[in-house]
């Protein structure tokens, strides 16, 4: 564990006030406003943005986070700031010769003294701000495909490459768009930063706790009460944050603590949690910001994307909750204490906060960008907020004092607390954004480097080799390197490595675009969850007071049918709503069917205790569903299951009807 701690801790955020705090919130939203500004508003040449923003995250990093988990959480030290300050000054040393970069020829033009000097700077500090981050796990990483660039050459065999360089490297990784300000950066820097504004501004306006009502009275009166809520608001919270961590922590420290008070374990609870968290970044429309970078690297509409991750959502789901009604009702437990209305009551309070929701959905049907989806969505939340209860009721409070007196200062108070706030959320917006954005830049080092030395394809035709003509043992290879390569890493630079490493092996295999890497996407997300690195169950564990690798095993049993899943859509991409709707439904349905078999056998239960003997059969019809739709065999299993479904349930309505 201590090693695991080693590689995995991340710095100390710090709790900044005073003039350091201001320092940060000022920096912070002038960096979301930025954001906005070169999206939304003027065209701005991608390359000179991507380098300004980068360098005002990198300053950001060494003011906000400490060096170490065991750090003080004070003001920043002396070293801090100078990196902080060098960060600041790479941005403007790149913007000053953005028109001299641009026109230079690569790998012709030879690179002058201080180009030299602030590649090898922004080298160091992508490296000091991924560890203080992400950790020294992906930082390791990192360095070993960098150590790799440079001394390949002295590798035998097909491993080895041509001589690479010093300055060859750095002409790649920072005077072209191959390397640190390739896609990766350009990306978290767009769609997701705007879509992290979306989510920060909704929660900050109460849309989070809409949510929690919501999923309180729709569940919370059920069997097992708080772990359903638990499911369903995780599901609705993560659709826009797209951090199984920050989910985590945002939803867990309400509804881990419930669940224990209706007698799940600790690590139950935990687990639960971290399942429903980590499909957040499954489930459209934002996905986290690895479906937006699956849209540059593959060239594949948002939207497209967006819609073709519909029915996997919805059967990841299927299965988590399957999972915990069986759980609440082979142990018998109640709905508990849990904070839930009515549901009309629910929709009474917070039904304007389906408004952006609704905008972000027309939109994206209507064919917008991501950018101009997450802007119109964001304008649509501060509209909303003005309507709000609470700013209703402070709004009539300031113009009864300003008719009844005249006085101002009342109105003007309030119009100053909506400034300072939303130059909080603007500040948070880009907080949020600080480990996605570092984890990017230094994904952007690995692009780089795989770009000069050939490596994706060496790798590619290795699963090959191993595989052979088996298109199932190419599934399987390329579902444990995303994995591995996944462990402690962020969605995004996961999903990165493997499109870039994995993918061409399953495109050799003649599988889909689209299907392919959507596969990759699934298991780089499911990396969270995956022992024996699972960063979204450490969160979780904090909480809980569990142990995480048990928490991320027990984790992986809730979320079963994720792994199952992505093999059915590959096979079938009428899964991935490919086809027309006579195509759809049928296997759509049939993976239902598959996914509650599973669910079921798993937790061994189905309106009464399973065999372990009824288990087994259970798990393999049930994957016999999911992995072959549009098959005999699929129908077979499905009429089974199906059949096995309808006894057990008029089994069990016998018996009640007897024994009463």
């Amino acid at each position: 564990m201590s090693i695991i701690h080693l590689l995995f801790d991340t710095g100390t955020i710090r709790s900044l006030d005073g003039f350091y705090g201001w320092l940060v919130k000022i920096i912070g939203a002038g960096l979301s406003l930025a954001v906005i500004w070169v999206n939304l508003i003027v065209l701005v040449d991608m390359y000179v943005a991507t380098i300004i923003l980068l360098s005002v995250v990198l300053g950001l990093v060494f003011l906000l986070v400490a060096p170490t988990a065991r750090a003080d959480a004070g003001p920043p030290g002396p070293i801090d700031l100078v990196l902080s300050g060098l960060g600041f000054a790479c941005g403007l040393y790149f913007s000053f010769t953005a028109d001299t970069i641009m026109i230079r020829i690569s790998l012709f033009d030879p690179l002058t003294l201080w180009q030299q000097v602030f590649g090898i700077l922004l080298v160091v500090l992508t490296f000091e701000a991924t560890r203080r981050t992400v950790g020294l796990g992906l930082t390791a990483i990192v360095g070993l495909f960098v150590l790799y660039n440079l001394f390949g050459d002295l590798l035998p065999g097909v491993l080895g490459h041509g001589r690479i360089t010093i300055q060859h490297a750095l002409d790649m990784m920072f005077y072209t768009t191959d390397g640190i300000f390739g896609v990766p950066v350009r990306v978290a820097l767009t769609y997701a930063y705007l879509f992290v504004l979306f989510g920060t501004v909704l929660n900050a306006v109460g849309g989070g706790d809409f949510f929690l009502a919501l999923a309180s009275a729709a569940t919370g009166r059920s069997p097992g009460g708080p772990a359903k809520v638990a499911v369903v608001s995780s599901g609705l919270y993560g659709m826009f944050s797209g951090s199984p961590t920050s989910d985590v922590v945002t939803t867990g420290s309400m509804t881990i603590p419930m669940m224990k008070r209706i007698g799940i374990s600790a690590k139950r609870a935990a687990a639960i949690e971290v399942t429903a968290s980590t499909g957040g970044s499954l489930m459209p429309p934002v996905m986290g910001s690895a479906a937006f970078i699956m849209a540059e690297f593959t060239g594949i509409e948002y939207r497209e994307i967006v819609i073709a991750a519909i029915i996997p959502a919805l059967l990841y789901y299927l299965g988590v909750y399957t999972q915990v009604h069986a759980l609440a009702r082979r142990g018998n437990l109640g709905a508990g204490e849990v904070p839930f209305e009515s549901l009309g009551e629910a929709m009474r309070l917070g039904w304007i906060f389906i408004i952006p929701l609704a905008i972000i959905l027309v939109t994206l049907w209507m064919g917008y960008g991501p950018s101009f989806v997450a802007g119109y969505g964001t304008g649509a939340v501060f509209v909303v907020a003005l309507f709000t209860e609470r700013t209703r009721r402070g709004l009539v409070k300031s113009i009864k004092v300003l008719v009844r007196t005249g006085d101002v200062r009342e109105l003007a108070r309030l119009v100053m607390e909506g400034l300072v706030k939303s130059i909080e959320m603007l500040a948070e917006t880009a907080r949020r954004t600080i480990p996605v954005v570092a984890a990017c830049a230094a994904a952007g080092l690995v692009i780089g480097g795989l770009s000069m030395t050939g490596l994706s394809m060496k790798l590619s035709n290795l699963i090959l080799l191993i595989a052979g003509d088996s298109a199932l043992l190419t599934l399987i290879l390329a579902a444990c390197v995303t994995i591995i390569l996944g462990m402690g890493m962020p969605t995004p630079s996961a999903y990165i490595l493997a499109a870039i490493l994995v993918a061409p092996a399953l495109l050799k295999m003649d599988f889909g675009l689209l299907e392919a890497h959507m596969f990759l996407l699934y298991f780089a997300v499911l990396s969270a969850i995956t022992p024996p690195v699972a960063v979204a169950a450490y969160a979780a564990a904090a909480i809980a007071g569990g142990n995480p690798v048990a928490i991320a095993a027990t984790a992986v049993r809730f979320g079963i049918a994720a792994f199952v899943v992505p093999f059915g859509f590959v096979y079938a991409p009428t899964l991935l709503m490919q086809g027309t709707a006579t195509d759809v439904l049928p296997n759509a349905l049939a993976s239902c069917l598959g996914v509650l078999a599973l669910a079921a056998s798993f937790e061994g239960f189905l309106f009464a205790p399973l065999s372990n003997l009824q288990r087994l059969i259970g798990v393999l019809l049930g994957t016999a569903v999911v992995v072959t739709p549009g098959s005999q065999l699929e129908v077979f299993a499905a009429l089974t299951v199906a059949l096995a479904v309808w006894i057990a349930f008029t089994w069990q309505r016998s018996r009640l009807k007897y024994s009463t």
